[in-house]
């Protein structure tokens, strides 16, 4: 049986005994160690836990159920939860894909687990948002196009690994865009490893140098890659949901865990668990009624979904240092599971689209949409 066969229901089930067993298991040396959980991401994946909100034959079509997925994920590991978001973003590309071969076997290998990959559009997401400047350039070729550049570090990878990438290209008519599937096995292409970070060590973080790699048509995602990035950008936001809200929930649980040795002075404390679970579900349900329309590509819309994700960044930050707060000494050792969260936290103010780019995105497509 496929395992969106067995049901949406029993999909969560099975992520999140996963999640609560053999991922809870490996927690501490992905944070401390920067182990990969390479086994742990292909049961997810074999669970369909990245895969929902696709279209059948590969999941439900149903992006809230994915981002539900991943939270139950991240409320146990958010470096884990965040490769989830790599996968699934990436298997989305597939799915979308102009070129078919991408669209059969290498999606279905994506989909099991058989094959893993991330999403390389921190650099050109940012460019679109007039932050940054392409940082791949690509030239046409006999057959294809040649790509040379570097990424600062890429998610989700390892030598078999593959991720969704946007190189600019400039010729004859004009400049466009190329989005293709960049494989860290293919002759041109270099991983190295990135400086540590004060968390998500175990995220098979790279940085990504290209040198005259060769694209075949056959990894072509879109070209040009305005029209698919149009479509598919709040979705690309979304997902992301699913990390902060996992996150969140995880703080607030380490804050009841306290409550029956430290209520009678933690109750002196803002943000009370409470609190953070009636803000958090509030939050969500706002979440679920964008999911329902995931590929809307107004910007009035996308702007409701760049909101969300910044709010969802905001608690994060808020119920992490809510959550060491209430623990007080116990929560600051190192091992701690809620000294990991706000670390984790952090992460999700700052990974794209960050908070500052989130408010900033936010601020330009609203002086776009004001009638004149």
């Amino acid at each position: 049986m496929k395992p969106f066969e067995a049901g949406k229901e029993s999909l969560i089930g099975m992520v999140r005994t996963i999640a609560q067993n053999e991922l809870a298991q490996s927690v501490q040396a992905i944070d401390q160690q920067g182990l990969y959980p390479e086994a742990v991401l292909r049961q997810l994946a074999a669970a369909g836990g990245m895969s929902a909100h696709l279209r059948a034959p590969h999941g439900f079509n149903d992006f809230g159920l994915a981002i539900q997925s991943i939270a139950e994920v991240a409320r146990v590991c958010g470096s884990t939860g965040f490769m989830m978001w790599c996968q699934a973003v990436c298997g989305l590309y597939m799915q979308e894909a102009s070129s078919t071969v991408l669209q059969g076997a290498p999606l279905l290998s994506h989909v099991s687990g058989e094959r893993l990959g991330g999403t390389a559009l921190s650099n050109p997401m940012k460019t679109y948002a007039k932050i940054e400047s392409f940082m791949l350039k690509a030239v046409p070729a006999d057959g294809g196009y040649r790509v040379t550049g570097s990424l600062p570090w890429v998610s989700n990878l390892g030598p078999d690994h593959y991720c969704g990438a946007i190189a600019s290209i400039a010729d004859e008519s004009g400049s466009r865009e190329l989005m293709f599937l960049l494989r860290c096995d293919a002759a041109g292409v270099t991983l190295r490893e990135c400086p540590s970070f004060s968390g998500m060590e175990g995220t098979g973080t790279y940085a990504l140098h290209l040198n005259d790699c060769f694209v075949s048509p056959d990894d072509v995602i879109a070209d040009p890659a305005r029209p698919l990035i149009k479509k598919i950008r709040a979705a690309f936001v979304m997902l992301q949901c699913g990390m902060a809200a996992g996150v969140i929930q995880g703080a607030i649980d380490s804050m009841w865990a306290v409550e029956d040795q430290l209520g009678h002075v933690n109750c002196y404390l803002e943000d009370r668990p409470q609190d953070l679970q009636s803000e958090l579900d509030e939050l969500l349900a706002r979440i679920m009624r964008l999911a329902e329309t995931p590929y809307d590509d107004s910007d009035a819309f996308f702007i409701q979904v760049l909101d969300a994700r910044a709010h969802g960044a905001e608690l994060s930050l808020r119920a992490a240092q809510s959550a060491l707060l209430h623990q007080g000494a116990r929560g600051y050792l190192m091992s701690s599971e809620v000294q990991r969260r706000v670390r984790e936290s952090h992460f999700v103010a700052i990974v794209t689209p960050a908070i500052k780019h989130l408010r900033s995105e936010m601020a330009r497509l609203s002086q776009e949409t004001m009638p004149a």
